[in-house]
Parts: C-alpha cells; structure tokens; sequence
C-alpha cells in the first residue's frame, strides 16, 4: 500500500505521556471477552483527565495517533485475542487513508490484525463536518476493520448520528442502563434502541452496567454484549477478565433468552 502523506502529520508537538488501561466488553453467551477497550491513563495510574486536560487543538492530532500506536502495541504484548477497541477524535482526523497509516505501521510492526480494530466515535464530541466523519467510517470499513458509536443515548445528535451512520456496533450509555430495571421509561427506550439496532443488523454493547438486576433486564430485552465494573474494572496495562459467578447468575436469571448477532472476525 502506498503510503499517504498530510501536511497535519507532525512529529515535533509535545503529548502529555501516558499508557492504556483495558476493559473487557463480556460476550455473555461465551462467557468469554469479545474486546477490550483501550482506556487513556496517566503513566502510573489515576483519572483519565489529567491527561485529557491537556490536549487542545494543537497537539489533537499527534495525541491521537499516539493512542492509537499505544493501544495496538500492549494489545500485541499482552497476547489480546479478541477485538482491540480504540477510541478516535474525529476532528484530528484530516485525511483518513493519511491518519490510519500509523495504525497500519503499528499494526503490522506488532503483528496486530487488522480486522481485530474496532474504532469507537462517541456522541458526546460533535463532528465538525458529518460528511467528513462519514469519509472516515467508510474508510475504516473499506479497511476490514470495525466501527462503532460510543455512548449512544448521551450526546447531543442521538438518531442524527444514527441515521448518517450505520456502525457495527452501538454501545448505549450508562445513563439509560442505570437503574433500568426499576425504571419503565428506560426500559422501553433502551428496548426500542435495541430493536432498532437488530432490524439495522447492529450490534448492541450495553455499557455502565453495575449490578446483576441491570444485566438481567437488559439480557431480557435481547443484549449479548456487556461492559461495566459489574463484569471488570480497567486495569492498567492489564486485560481483566469477568468473574465466572457473575455471567453464571445472570445466565441462571435469564435462560436462553433472544440475541442480537454479534459482528466479530467469524462475520468479515
């Protein structure tokens, strides 16, 4: 492939320094991870913000594409044999098949699949240019890889965002799981969001999700994937795994209920 050059790629910006903790998404039918996410920490340990804080329009770019290499490169050392999730800054990309050429290298240097990368936009950062964030997604998935909206239900866009892009996979923030088992009203959002997602043949994620009577609901209303401290908390440079007696009670809650088909590398 040859290579694409932008006139945004510089390597003089200063980035604060940091590593990644990882989370587990929690297939509940496996019982096993089917990614992990890659999380922003300082190096050391502690809030994400201290690092965050200290990217602005300057350094925006070099910042992403050091996560990116980062995320790929303790994935690759840790032995990750699911999908690797990364979340992406769609204002400090320029040119997509540019941006992602650092993504390829890494890659490739560490012998990461390409078609393990799943790349989250949230709704919570608006996208300057939906056309250009739609660029982005095509070319993602033109690239084998995996595309996905985090946070859904939190941000500002909601269905906007939806019907302008169809990820593989839709995560639904934890302000609808919370308490969605005492809360009719979320329940039947969250149940209409999931319905949606089937019909659109998208994945759901149910995220934030912290006692066994939010995942029963929720695995009531047909979703497989789970992220939440109920399953694992990040740790830092590390890949967590749920306790077993978590999915075991849910599962003994719930039966065999109904699923959404999961996208995964069987599917590409």
């Amino acid at each position: 492939m040859a290579k694409v050059k932008c006139g945004a790629c510089r390597s003089d910006v200063p980035i604060p320094s940091f590593t990644m903790a990882f989370q587990p998404i929690i297939d509940i039918e496996t019982s096993a991870p089917y990614a992990y996410e890659a999380l922003v920490r300082p190096v050391g340990g502690g809030s994400a913000l201290s690092v965050l804080d200290q990217i602005n329009a300057e350094n925006r770019y070099s910042f992403d594409q050091a996560c990116r290499v980062k995320a790929i490169e303790l994935a690759s050392r840790l032995g990750m044999d699911c999908l690797l999730s990364i979340n992406f800054l769609p204002n400090a990309v320029y040119q997509p098949a540019a941006c992602l050429q650092k993504t390829f290298d890494a890659a490739q240097r560490t012998g990461f699949p390409l078609h393990r990368l799943m790349f989250e936009v949230t709704e919570n950062e608006p996208a300057r240019d939906v056309g250009h964030l739609q660029s982005i997604f095509n070319e993602y998935k033109r690239q084998g890889m995996i595309t996905a909206i985090d946070d859904f239900g939190a941000g500002h866009s909601g269905l906007n965002m939806l019907a302008d892009f169809q990820p593989d996979v839709l995560k639904i923030d934890m302000a609808l799981t919370r308490s969605i088992h005492t809360d009719p009203v979320r329940h039947k959002i969250a149940g209409a969001i999931i319905g949606l997602c089937a019909s659109l043949h998208i994945s759901v994620v149910a995220e934030g999700v912290e006692t066994i009577e939010e995942a029963c609901a929720l695995r009531s209303l047909g979703v497989r994937l789970f992220q939440g401290y109920l399953f694992a908390r990040p740790e830092l440079e590390q890949l967590p795994l749920s306790a077993p007696e978590v999915i075991d009670a849910i599962v003994s809650a719930t039966g065999e209920s109904g699923h959404l088909p999961v996208v995964g590398t069987a599917d590409r």
